[in-house]
């Protein structure tokens, strides 16, 4: 029998508090923790699509004796505040949080932050003070083109009612102005759109390990240009880089909710 994950409230700053889910190793498996991770979802409606992949992929991982926290970053599922009054800089705060959350649960682990499409923008943002592994499913390496992606949601809507010219610099000129914007049922803060969009996926810190997962529904698939290039600047940067494509639906994106169970299966491997 899999055992429940811990839920809690993680305390924050101002009186906050943060949505968290701890799954500890597996009691079947016999010695230390082999590692130790935070869950870092992706953006706006993608976190909801990825809810249950990302759960199996939680339990599979404790299962096989790893310790994995789930985060809601600020303004997101369960957490304290509004999507539109998060910004950038309370993310990365947050990462901070579980980060010493886990150090201080499982101290001497190996640390890995795991990233889904977005989240991986958040995990290369900075250089968090410690020897940090990078675990990457489907890594968007721009955040400026993340950025551009969840505003095309809001020109899709409006190009099925013919109103779409001129759409998109009026984001971008509301958001430079430094106001909100609507977007797929989401209000989106200038400081949050500032911070994704100067995002990078670029090495930071002291190098370390980077398993890169891509899935494709194609037998055939390679990884893109922009996915090799980055990978490269991560191994000129002195990381041990590992890419793997994986058969699987983009689960992130589907009008339904879909699987990857070969992804998990594929993670576990590569962090075990």
């Amino acid at each position: 029998m899999i055992p429940h994950p811990d839920a809690f409230f993680l305390p924050a700053a101002g009186g906050e508090q943060r949505l968290c889910l701890f799954h500890a190793p597996s009691a079947t498996f016999q010695g230390a923790p082999r590692g130790k991770l935070l869950y870092l979802h992706p953006f706006a409606e993608e976190m909801n699509k990825s809810r249950r992949m990302a759960a199996l992929a939680c339990r599979a991982l404790a299962q096989a004796g790893h310790a994995v926290l789930q985060i809601d970053l600020r303004g997101c599922g369960d957490s304290s505040a509004d999507f539109g009054d998060a910004g950038w800089a309370d993310w990365l705060a947050d990462v901070h949080l579980g980060l010493d959350w886990l150090d201080a649960r499982v101290p001497d682990a190996p640390l890995w932050l795991w990233g889904l499409r977005a989240g991986c923008l958040l995990a290369a943002s900075a250089d968090w003070g410690r020897p940090v592994n990078h675990l990457f499913w489907q890594p968007m390496t721009s955040g400026k083109l993340a950025l551009q992606q969840f505003l095309r949601l809001k020109l899709a809507a409006e190009m099925a009612g013919g109103a779409s010219k001129g759409l998109m610099d009026g984001l971008k000129a509301e958001l430079a102005a430094g106001r909100p914007v609507e977007v797929a049922g989401y209000r989106l803060g200038a400081n949050l759109a500032a911070g994704l969009e100067s995002a990078r996926l670029t090495p930071v810190g002291k190098a370390g390990r980077v398993e890169w997962l891509e899935l494709s529904t194609r037998e055939d698939a390679t990884l893109t240009p922009v996915s090799e290039q980055a990978l490269k600047a991560w191994q000129d940067a002195g990381w041990a880089v590992r890419s793997q494509l994986v058969q699987g639906p983009g689960f992130w994106a589907t009008s339904e909710i879909e699987l990857a169970p070969a992804l998990v299966a594929r993670t576990v491997e590569a962090l075990s």
